[in-house]
């Protein structure tokens, strides 16, 4: 199929790389012509793991090509996904303005017979008032021209795998042939007809299920699944300050209720907490729109607001054991908002810097793929250039983000360049029992 994706940031960008994957002919479209050129170059505005192989795969294959004018990008396409950027405001409520003026971009570029398909995260009714501008702004052939909602349940770091092998496709359309349409263009997703990009051997995947349901349903299933998860990893974060009260391991008391075949293991590790764009954003979105149509999500509410204490946790976690913070240097490892990505959106570890810089701590930090973001993000923060020039004087070292090679570094070696060994696990990843082998101070959270 011919298709068109508006906005070539992380999501645009992974959607544009593996429909062309499957082999459909596509169209990447920005504004930011830089972003455009950059990646005509062949190079990557942004880390995902088997991203730039497989852009670059489609690229010479002639399935992906790159623009940045919209009228040509979807002239005689028939399907037009809107991926652009939809920020918070100040209030909690998303910013839809990119996505209006996209919508009226494409009314007035006059389509026929094209099926626009909303992927940005928008609250309940977006596709509807898409479809509305389009009536509005649009020319005789907006009667050709349908909506549907199509959201994303990608995560950073493994975006990719998400794409091509998801839990469940859920569309919101109006009409059948929407509908099949939809199916039509996922259908080697569908049929499991995918050559596999990434390095280690592929696992046949179960096809999964292909959710048709009305634009509602399908923005509300969005924000509804980002809001259950994040509750579901607040309440073992309260659980984990329960434990440590009580003298219980965290670690131990999630496995248990993990064993639970109707809660399961996933997102009940206790830690500094959820970052990135997706649970703050889409939370404090849902709450909005929730208390814009008088209905109360205390749970979400609550969820949020735990979220936002566990940097304070570990502040007091670190003012307890180094006493006074003022002129400490404290060493994070990791500064993305989780692994195997460069996103350091609402990451903790900013949040914990810029409190620990507060108190007058010398804070120094390291991370694989996120240190240049961090840094614009933060430039307070001092970056090392690797894990052990960050233990170099410090007092303290923070795992902030559990990166597969910080879990295999040589503690001994880190130790010798620490003026006081103590670690504060803050994704209760590491063996405790090797650290305190090594000589390590070792705290946990909720341990």
């Amino acid at each position: 199929m011919r298709v068109a994706v508006i906005g070539t940031g992380h999501v645009g960008l992974v959607v544009a790389a593996c429909l062309a994957h499957v082999g459909h002919d596509v169209v990447g479209m920005d504004d930011d012509a830089p972003t455009i050129a950059q990646l005509s170059r062949g190079e990557m505005p942004l880390y995902e793991p088997a991203l730039a192989p497989l852009v670059a795969s489609s690229r010479a294959a002639g399935r992906l090509a790159l623009t940045t004018d919209l009228r040509a990008a979807i002239r005689g396409r028939q399907v037009a996904f809107i991926c652009v950027s939809t920020p918070v405001l100040p209030d909690g409520r998303p910013d839809l303005s990119a996505v209006e003026a996209t919508a009226r971009r494409i009314a007035a570029a006059e389509p026929r017979d094209l099926l626009i398909v909303e992927k940005s995260t928008g609250p309940t009714n977006t596709a509807a008032w898409i479809e509305r501008t389009l009536a509005i702004y649009g020319g005789p052939g907006a009667r050709e021209v349908e909506v549907a909602s199509s959201p994303e349940f990608l995560r950073r770091g493994s975006a990719v795998h998400d794409c091509l092998h998801p839990d469940r496709l859920v569309v919101g359309v109006k009409s059948a042939r929407a509908a099949q349409r939809l199916r039509d263009l996922y259908a080697p997703i569908l049929e499991g007809r995918i050559a596999c990009p990434f390095h280690e051997p592929c696992v046949a995947a179960v096809p999964p299920p292909f959710v048709a349901t009305s634009f509602q349903c399908a923005e509300l299933i969005k924000h509804a699944s980002d809001a259950f998860l994040a509750m579901k990893v607040s309440f073992i974060n309260a659980v984990a300050d329960f434990c440590e009260r009580v003298g219980a391991d965290v670690l131990q008391v999630a496995e248990g209720i993990g064993l639970d075949p109707r809660i399961g293991p996933s997102f009940l590790q206790a830690g500094l907490g959820f970052g990135g764009s997706c649970f703050a954003k889409d939370t404090l979105a849902f709450l909005r729109l929730a208390e814009e149509q008088g209905v109360d999500l205390g749970l979400v509410r609550e969820a949020h607001q735990i979220n936002r204490r566990r940097v304070q946790v570990a502040v007091e976690k670190l003012r307890r054991a180094l006493w006074v913070l003022r002129g400490k240097r404290i060493g994070l490892l990791g500064l993305a908002f989780k692994p195997h990505t460069d996103d350091v959106r609402e990451a903790p570890a900013l949040a914990l810097a810029a409190r620990l810089i507060q108190e007058g701590a010398e804070v120094v930090g390291y991370d694989p793929q996120a240190g240049g973001a961090a840094r614009a993000a933060l430039p307070s923060l001092s970056l090392a250039d690797d894990p052990y020039s960050l233990a170099q004087g410090a007092e303290s070292l923070v795992l902030v983000t559990e990166w597969p090679e910080f879990l295999a570094l040589d503690w001994g070696r880190l130790k010798q360049g620490m003026r006081r060994p103590v670690m504060l696990d803050g994704r209760n990843a590491l063996d405790r029992e090797k650290l305190v082998a090594e000589g390590f101070e070792y705290l946990g959270m909720g341990r």
